[in-house]
């Protein structure tokens, strides 16, 4: 997971990157929807279910998938633990987003940016719209692909 703020050209103001497991990731979102019984793409439905969302406080893959295994076993609705698990990402997302020089507008890029409970959750912290591009899990292989160019050029 990162934050990063870019001044109007596009030139990097901010990078924050977590440093801790896969917790935040599509591998987070993973590996919870297998602990779940479902499709990682039923976990934004499942949110939208949601009553009474729990905590899901654990930042270690790990724990967390035992603090999930702990709330079913409590018989926790799957759709409050759905949502548990997408306010934790957003959770940790927030602790980067707060480093850097927070702006009007904010894009989510990646595989996570594809699971509308997350972009739903996030929203609902910030107060604010999050634009998502039409294939968010390309954004990074496209804009490496742009670098890669341009240093060809640069090159001769």
């Amino acid at each position: 997971m990162k934050a990063i703020s870019i001044n109007e050209s596009g030139m990097v103001l901010n990078f924050y990157m977590n440093d801790k497991c896969a917790a935040g990731t599509g591998r987070f979102l993973e590996v919870m929807a297998r602990i779940l019984g479902v499709r990682i793409d039923e976990l934004e439905k499942l949110d939208e279910k949601a009553k009474s969302p729990v905590t899901v406080s654990s930042t270690c893959t790990v724990f967390a998938e035992s603090e999930v295994i702990s709330l079913l076993s409590q018989e926790t609705k799957i759709e409050d633990i759905t949502r548990g698990i997408h306010n934790s990402i957003v959770t940790r997302a927030l602790a980067l987003l707060y480093k850097t020089n927070m702006e009007e507008d904010f894009t989510l890029t990646g595989g996570v940016a594809q699971n509308k409970g997350v972009i739903r959750a996030l929203e609902r912290a910030l107060n604010k719209k999050i634009y998502i591009a039409e294939r968010p899990q390309l954004i990074g292989a496209i804009g490496a692909a742009i670098f890669a160019y341009e240093a060809k050029e640069e090159r001769g």
